[in-house]
């Protein structure tokens, strides 16, 4: 049997995409693979993420200017790992871009994301702190990282803080409350129009936390699709 190639993350890892999964298209659900519409050439996809504050620093380090930094930064640091490590493997970057594809879905392959209160992907490991930065096709031939198992670690929460700590009561019913979420958000005086306060009171895997910078960027970003869409 001749051997996969090995997965070189080093390059990933210090720019900050510190979460990687590969899966062969062959094994993934038909559903995702349709969203895809992979040319033969591919065999694999490849996901990566950021886990904590260490890609928004490395995003500042570069001073990236652009009104998509993190997405340009991610485009840019994928682009120099095939360059790097990889320069004879055909791959194409589907996420960012303008293709749809299911990222949590494929999060949930990887065990990255299971389902919180608060309406954000949440795991044991980084807690709610984590992004979907890169969906790649490639014609790598990577040892496959497989379905991760685990579980929320919401179910057996004794705490229920991040209930209490919404300001808008959007998580006091047995649903999440898109319309009060959104009523308390455009606000002019509200506290959550550049944060979560309920994500900020989710004790886990808090010392990954965001830096107040990073979340009034990813927050003024959904505020503005809000104003746009409500």
């Amino acid at each position: 049997m001749t051997p996969r190639q090995p997965f070189d993350n080093a390059l990933l890892n210090a720019g900050g995409l510190n979460l990687q999964a590969v899966f062969d298209l062959a094994d993934l659900p038909s559903t995702l693979v349709g969203q895809l519409d992979p040319a033969p050439a591919f065999g694999q996809l490849i996901l990566l993420g950021h886990g904590g504050r260490a890609m928004w620093e490395a995003v500042q380090a570069a001073s990236v200017v652009s009104e998509n930094p993190i997405d340009d930064f991610s485009r840019a640091l994928v682009e120099q790992w095939f360059a790097t490590c990889l320069p004879a493997r055909r791959h194409a970057i589907v996420y960012p871009g303008s293709s749809t594809i299911g990222l949590q879905a494929l999060g949930q392959l990887a065990g990255w994301h299971h389902a919180s209160p608060f309406m954000v992907g949440i795991n044991a490991t980084w807690g709610s702190w984590y992004a979907y930065r890169a969906v790649v096709l490639a014609d790598t031939d990577f040892t496959p990282t497989g379905i991760a198992p685990g579980v929320s670690p919401c179910l057996d929460c004794p705490h229920r803080a991040c209930v209490a700590g919404c300001p808008a009561g959007a998580l006091d019913g047995a649903a999440f409350s898109l319309t009060r979420c959104v009523a308390w958000r455009q606000r002019p005086d509200s506290s959550c129009r550049h944060t979560c306060l309920a994500r900020c009171a989710c004790p886990v895997a808090s010392q990954h936390r965001y830096s107040e910078e990073q979340m009034r960027h990813s927050y003024s970003i959904s505020l503005q699709m809000i104003e746009q869409c409500y």
